[in-house]
């Protein structure tokens, strides 16, 4: 009897791993596939062209390719600075909601998510009229003040970009905190309140150790996002193409690769490659934010 309920139980998996295996297990298989062939030209290109196995080496190309490896340190460094003023951000405004009354938290927490219910493709587009020094705001804005500024110069690109970024993600990571602290219990707060600790002192002593998991799960899911950034800057590349390269981010390398090179198969070798440092920097995160909690 036990058994029989748990294959029943485990039938309404079906679903999931069925999808599980054709939308993710399936096309990672064939990129690893793909990648350890190389297509290659037969004589001046004139007979045509064949697909041979080549083992490791678009892997090693692509470790040695210095315009993968340069974008994959510039949204490194990028994301060493946006994802920690970003969960800032997020943790003030979470912090600021459970200190206020459940009927304006809700009131609040239902417009801060407004920018995240935006498609990424929509926000980028906005903020790119926004920045646009004929048809936006700000540049004008700018001037009143006597700020010479042009969000689409070389050193204002990532500015740009990660003002973007951060206004479309504070929402969602604002509600995952805002949930974490729901669960810490009122008791604590009234024992430290009654030893004289001040609002600031409870946040710091007291709310912020217990979302301490909530800030690991957001920052976990900010460097896997980070890394593969791509509408933003392909959107600002349009603009101003001087100042965003096609090799700017490693998903664009890879773009480019596969639908403009038509060179398939290092594209799914460098698409493998970002996996596995997305794979590498993500434990690597969790190992030291769970050896720093013990």
């Amino acid at each position: 009897m036990i058994r029989s309920q748990r294959w029943k139980g485990a039938a309404f998996t079906v679903p999931f791993q069925l999808g599980f295996a054709f939308l993710y297990l399936l096309p990672i298989g064939y990129a690893v596939y793909q990648s350890l062939f190389l297509q290659k030209q037969s004589g001046l290109g004139l007979g045509g062209a064949t697909t041979e196995f080549v083992g490791l080496e678009n892997y090693q190309h692509g470790l040695t390719d210095s315009a993968f490896m340069t974008s994959i340190l510039r949204v490194v460094v990028f994301a060493c600075v946006q994802i920690p003023f970003m969960l800032l951000v997020s943790l003030v405004l979470a912090l600021f909601l459970d200190a206020v009354s459940a009927r304006v938290a809700g009131r609040f927490r239902i417009v801060l998510l407004v920018p995240y219910m935006i498609p990424g493709v929509v926000a980028a587009i906005v903020w790119i009229n926004l920045y646009s020094p004929a048809v936006g705001p700000l540049t004008p804005l700018g001037d009143l003040f006597g700020f010479d500024w042009n969000f689409f110069a070389p050193s204002m690109v990532w500015p740009a970009i990660g003002n973007l970024l951060t206004w479309h993600g504070i929402g969602y990571n604002m509600v995952i905190i805002y949930a974490a602290l729901q669960g810490v219990p009122r008791e604590l707060f009234e024992a430290a309140r009654l030893d004289g600790a001040s609002e600031l002192r409870i946040a710091l002593s007291i709310k912020i150790p217990f979302v301490r998991g909530a800030l690991v799960l957001t920052a976990l899911l900010s460097i896997i996002q980070m890394l593969q950034i791509f509408n933003e800057p392909a959107l600002f590349r349009n603009v101003t193409p001087e100042t965003v390269s096609d090799s700017f981010t490693p998903i664009m390398i890879i773009y480019n690769q596969a639908f403009n090179a038509a060179n398939y198969h290092y594209a799914a070798a460098l698409s493998v490659l970002l996996a596995l440092i997305l794979g590498v920097a993500s434990f690597v995160f969790y190992r030291l934010t769970s050896r720093e909690a013990d």
